[in-house]
């Protein structure tokens, strides 16, 4: 049988990770998966046929080692996504490029530093009376706030020291995270796969099921599948596998909030065809070498 490997994170902890839902469907096509660390030294990659980058959930912990690890593994056999994308998914300013190609995404600020009044500048240029702070560099909503004029200067000054010598990005906070939820839309090697909603927590604004939000399976609508489409199809050719937040705004279209191509979890539990068309995706990337 042909070796895949799945990449993962040491230590598993409160994370919810259901990569293993694509292990029988893959051993049905000849493949034998491996569950393995990106951290492990122990086995050559080289042994493997195929590595697929999954649920490495602490890579922002040590961003060098993550792409030493991958550049080794790309030296030795196939990576996906590839190595090119990895480095461009990193950071959040690939948003810029999107909306370049035409793709909308919520309006973004990318401030050099966080000055010490930073709130009322950042409302005026948005024209919103709440904002969001996300590090350009992040994931799970890490170091993710929710500030408006309610916000005490010790919490102000908290944040800006949080962005001390770090990249950040300002957004507007969308209600409609909180009345509808954020949109997640999966496509494999290009292809629709299947959709979630996923519906933050009580006095919570972030969107990942750690943090309490509720999944739920959807089938989106004509515009929202039309819109990510449109991203989509700014790569070419397709990634194995992506991710695509939306959220709905106030003229009832969907913008991206952000595209996830190193390890956005798939949710195949939540479809009981998404792990049998996550596993072909791999099998015939595999065959056809797309990258």
């Amino acid at each position: 049988m042909k070796q895949c490997a799945f990449l993962t994170l040491d230590e598993t902890g409160d994370f919810v990770i259901d990569d293993e839902h694509a292990i029988a469907p893959l051993n049905l096509l000849g493949w034998q998966v491996a569950t393995v660390s990106w951290r492990q030294t122990h086995r050559p990659w080289s042994d493997f046929d195929a590595v697929i980058i999954r649920s490495t959930w602490d890579y922002w912990n040590d961003v060098p080692a993550f792409l030493k690890t991958l550049e080794q593994v790309n030296r030795e056999t196939r990576l996906a996504n590839p190595l090119n994308l990895v480095h461009w998914n990193m950071a959040k300013t690939y948003m810029r490029d999107l909306q370049q190609k035409g793709v909308g995404i919520v309006p973004t600020l990318w401030p050099d530093s966080l000055e010490a009044d930073f709130l009322a500048g950042f409302q005026s240029q948005l024209g919103v009376d709440e904002i969001v702070v996300k590090p350009v560099v992040g994931a799970n909503g890490e170091d993710a706030f929710r500030v408006s004029g309610s916000c005490t200067l010790e919490h102000l000054a908290g944040i800006q020291a949080c962005f001390h010598n770090r990249e950040c990005m300002i957004q507007p906070f969308m209600p409609n995270i909180i009345s509808e939820g954020e949109y997640s839309l999966f496509f494999f090697s290009g292809e629709y796969s299947h959709a979630v909603l996923k519906i933050p927590a009580e006095s919570e604004f972030r969107s990942q099921e750690e943090r309490g939000a509720e999944i739920r399976s959807v089938a989106p609508q004509e515009k929202l599948l039309l819109r990510a489409r449109q991203a989509i199809d700014t790569f070419s050719p397709a990634p194995l596998y992506a991710r695509i937040d939306f959220i709905r705004n106030d003229a009832d279209d969907f913008l991206v909030m952000e595209l996830e191509l190193i390890e956005p979890s798939l949710y195949l539990r939540m479809d009981p065809q998404a792990p049998g068309r996550f596993a072909a995706a791999i099998d015939q990337w595999a065959r056809a070498g797309y990258f």
